[in-house]
């Protein structure tokens, strides 16, 4: 969806400013919910665009990409460019960091060089104070010839000094032109300008003020403990989300049976033939709400607790400490970002391999980001552990043992890259700059809302939208018998000599084939073929234990599957993004063969020594 397809309405304001200093968080709360998102023509780079009322005007509201200058270096930086130079925009409002002021003033210098029209909001000001920090708004005015506005995005209220800005700025004196050469010399002059327009301005009372967020940094960016703790922080996000999902999950199990106990006596009252029933109860209502029951708990769980991390600052820490392995693959480290979304959904973790700017890395962001499980494989490989490993799924060991198991599919990501980038994507990696922001307090109320309605919401309502006619799928072929068997007997018969040289089954194999719209289908159809029932059932875990080794499952079985859980073709959701992101069959279907030969490879090696050593 292109933005210029949809009408402003009243003076369009650009918001624009350097990555990580609230813009979006001024954006959201200057728009509220009235927004929607969609990519500037021709690119794959995202824009927000809102409306809001100051006053008894209208204004749309345009969120540009964060950039640190309109000298076009990335695809972002081009987009925030091209629009300010569009003359679209009647109003550019620059945001800058109050801790950082020198830096976020180029962009504002520059912004001023092309607009008529341009407001300076100093954002962040209650975390300057806090580190000492005074800024002379009054001195700033009058140097840049520009209004300047301090306000604490996080504070809806302190934004009214801003609007009423907007309502009645008239428009700046025109600042001093730089002239230069080249754009070298010139960026140059704009730096030796921010800094002239600083001195005296900015004042500091507290000495060194990022003493705090350095000693962090050589903690969590360290060599010896940087890694280390990332793993012990991740088993830590994922024993919380095994916790906490149990629950909520076996309550939406039993409202959902409640809900079909009445749906079933509806359809008997209104005389339903029992094939109408069999394929909107049995098949598509069941598969719907197993999807759902499985899904949204660890969804809200995990999604609130990366955001979290993300809100606090450590994210571009973890890509700060990847940067050097992905570096060895020759790829960017920006795909650190790109893996660690793919955890969520890898659906979300293929569109923002957008933010890498090399066409090439961005190909293997893509193409590797389903090594990594998303949250849709997490409950299968969870109940596997816990019944044949854990003893429990509120046990630590779970939680220690899935994270070995993301370790792994981390390391053939890792591998899965340099193997791309030495046969069909070959190239040097490229450079990029990443800043890592101060640490800040998470703003755990809106980073909940925003986790569960931009993230989980997101990626619930996909699964959803494929789960309906997978249900209706799966009831057919358990259903429709040929020759006293099932369709679904009938294929996993079919499958069962080379599903053998993997450890697993005809049954195994056949449900992670009709698990491809959605993974979470995967437990519920094994249990149906098993026991012969015709739609999805759910059994206690001991239960379910004894089913799987009444069927020939052994501790090999159950680790073949772990394996093939983590490699395997990416859900139908990942597929057409990966070829909406790539626009090519060709990479579309390298994103499907590449982690499915992985991880028949690695299931047929280990049977393999299996039967060689026991």
């Amino acid at each position: 969806m292109g933005l210029a397809n949809t009408a402003p309405t009243g003076p369009v304001i650009a918001l624009a400013g350097n990555p990580n200093v609230g813009k979006s968080t001024i954006f959201n709360n200057l728009t509220g919910l009235k927004q929607h998102t969609g990519n500037w023509p021709g690119k794959t780079v995202g824009i927000a665009k809102g409306h809001c009322r100051i006053g008894a005007r209208d204004y749309t509201i345009v969120d540009l990409p964060g950039t640190y200058s309109l000298m076009p270096h990335s695809a972002e930086e081009e987009v925030a460019r091209d629009f300010i130079c569009s003359q679209e925009p009647d109003m550019v409002v620059v945001v800058c960091d109050a801790s950082r002021l020198e830096r976020s003033l180029i962009l504002s210098l520059q912004t001023m060089e092309l607009c008529k029209s341009v407001i300076i909001c100093i954002n962040l000001m209650d975390e300057a104070a806090r580190k000492g920090i005074h800024i002379n708004m009054s001195l700033l005015s009058s140097r840049l010839g520009a209004p300047v506005i301090g306000v604490s995005g996080r504070n809806k209220k302190s934004l009214g000094a801003l609007t009423s800005l907007i309502a009645s700025a008239p428009p700046p004196h025109r600042p001093m032109r730089f002239k230069g050469s080249d754009d070298t010399h010139r960026a140059v002059a704009t730096v030796h300008k921010a800094e002239e327009i600083c001195r005296g301005a900015v004042v500091c009372t507290k000495g060194e003020y990022s003493t705090f967020d350095r000693r962090m940094d050589r903690i969590l960016t360290s060599r010896s403990a940087g890694y280390p703790i990332m793993l012990l922080l991740l088993a830590f996000i994922f024993w919380l989300t095994i916790i906490g999902a149990n629950y909520p999950s076996q309550l939406l199990t039993a409202l959902f049976d409640k809900g079909q106990e009445l749906l079933s006596r509806l359809f008997d009252n209104l005389g339903a033939p029992p094939w109408i029933k069999g394929v909107l109860l049995d098949g598509v209502y069941r598969v719907l709400t197993w999807v759902v029951a499985v899904m949204l708990p660890p969804m809200a769980i995990f999604f609130p607790l990366f955001t979290l991390l993300e809100d606090a600052g450590y994210l571009p820490r973890i890509a700060y400490n990847l940067d050097r392995p992905f570096k060895r693959c020759c790829a960017c480290g920006k795909q650190a970002l790109c893996m660690a979304m793919g955890f969520g959904c890898n659906a979300v973790g293929i569109t923002g391999s957008r933010i890498i700017d090399s066409p090439r890395e961005r190909a293997l962001a893509v193409i590797t980001n389903s090594f990594v499980p998303c949250n849709g494989r997490f409950p299968t490989l969870i109940l596997v552990i816990s019944m044949f490993f854990a003893g429990s799924s509120a046990s630590p060991l779970s939680a220690l043992l899935l994270t070995l198991a993301i370790t792994l599919s981390v390391a053939m990501t890792f591998a899965a890259t340099k193997l791309l980038s030495m046969t069909l994507l070959k190239g040097e990696p490229s450079s990029f700059a990443l800043e890592l922001p101060p640490y800040r307090r998470p703003q755990i109320g809106k980073v909940i809302i925003r986790s569960i309605f931009d993230r989980t919401f997101f990626v619930l309502g996909r699964a959803v939208s494929v789960a309906a006619p997978a249900g209706l799928i799966i009831w057919l072929m358990a259903n429709v018998n040929i020759g006293g068997l099932s369709l679904l007997s009938h294929c996993a018969g079919f499958l069962e000599p080379f599903a053998r040289l993997m450890g697993l089954d005809g049954v195994i194999l056949m449900a992670f084939i009709l698990g491809f719209p959605a993974n979470e289908t995967v437990i519920p159809i094994i249990i149906m073929a098993y026991t012969a029932e015709g739609s999805l059932l759910e059994l206690g875990a001991d239960s379910l234990r004894q089913l799987l080794i009444s069927n020939g499952w052994t501790w090999s079985t159950a680790v073949s599957m772990i394996i093939f859980t983590l490699f395997h073709w990416p859900c139908s959701t990942s597929l057409i993004t990966a070829y909406k992101e790539t626009h090519s069959r060709k990479w579309t279907i390298v994103v499907a063969l590449l982690p499915t030969l992985v991880g028949i490879l690695l299931c047929m090696l280990f049977t393999f020594a299996v039967k060689l050593f026991t």
